[in-house]
């Protein structure tokens, strides 16, 4: 199954929003590779197999949609934009484009970068 295809589950907003998201995320981040959940409704962006390699998700559900950071509890986020009560990940609700177009997200996204390839060198 394909991202369309999970996001053509969602009612609409949900669905657009989503493809604009996974735009976002492949404009921003460099040779990312991306994988489907069809049974969990994740969508991984990742470098490679494995959850090491992951460096956020698309969470989605009837209500909206999240961007799940691997370790996100570890990335700066000045803007506090993060939220989430789990001891290791954290996630950014996505509300709207005005989200996803917000400076501090792709900053986020850099810090999730540089976290990986920190954890990538060791």
């Amino acid at each position: 199954m394909t991202a369309e295809e999970i996001l053509s589950r969602y009612e609409e907003k949900i669905a657009t929003l989503g493809l604009r998201l996974r735009d976002f995320l492949f404009s921003e981040i460099k040779g990312i590779n991306e994988e489907v959940d069809a049974t969990a409704n994740i969508i991984s962006f990742n470098y490679g197999k494995g959850y090491k390699n992951i460096i956020c998700v698309i969470l989605l559900s009837k209500k909206g949609i999240k961007l799940g950071f691997y370790k996100g509890s570890e990335l700066p986020d000045p803007e506090k934009l993060l939220t989430g009560t789990g001891k290791v990940h954290r996630f950014v609700e996505i509300k709207s484009v005005r989200d996803i177009n917000n400076p501090a997200l792709k900053h986020l996204l850099k810090e999730a970068v540089t976290a990986y390839t920190i954890r990538k060198a060791k």
